[in-house]
């Protein structure tokens, strides 16, 4: 009867331990006082590149945003945020990365430049302004336009990984 009572005891103890105490864990990096950061105002980037592939502004612009909206609970503003995201894609290039033993190019980097202005209104030591680039590569013998939609794809998801981290992860 002592063991059973022992027992009862440590199972309501535990229990009364799990209500009381709570533990979030957040994978997404984000680290943000939502008590005093509540909305985010996110600017178009304009392609401001000498090479420009018609798609890459939109897409760049829209994924940013929802970076913001799927990882952070901040609310989108058109104006007046207490975060504060701009710029414009600056670069838009190619070059060889590589060159075969016949000396022709055996592989070509596609790379994006974005510079980034970030102002957070509640904390200014925060802000900063800022080139951000990504690349990929792929082999000479495919066509850019062969591979162009899934490199950009891939680009633009590694630099809104680089700005959201740049912002709000203060790592």
């Amino acid at each position: 009867m002592e063991w059973r009572n022992r027992h009862v005891l440590l199972l309501t103890l535990l229990a009364v331990l799990l209500t009381a105490c709570s533990v979030t864990y957040k994978f997404n990096g984000a680290s943000i006082d939502y008590s005093k950061t509540k909305t985010i105002q996110i600017a178009e980037f304009p392609v401001r590149s000498n090479y420009v592939w018609a798609p890459m502004g939109a897409m760049f612009n829209n994924r940013l945003k929802d970076q913001f909206a799927n990882h952070t609970q901040l609310i989108q503003v058109r104006r007046g945020g207490d975060l504060k995201l701009e710029g414009e894609i600056t670069q838009y290039t190619q070059r060889n990365k590589s060159v075969s033993a016949d000396g022709y190019s055996a592989q070509t980097e596609l790379a994006i430049t974005v510079n980034v202005r970030f102002t957070n209104m509640t904390n200014h030591s925060e802000d900063f302004e800022r080139q951000f680039t990504a690349t990929q590569s792929y082999e000479t013998t495919q066509s850019l336009s062969a591979v162009q939609e899934e490199l950009v794809t891939l680009i633009i998801r590694d630099l809104c990984d680089q700005i959201f981290n740049a912002a709000v992860a203060n790592w």
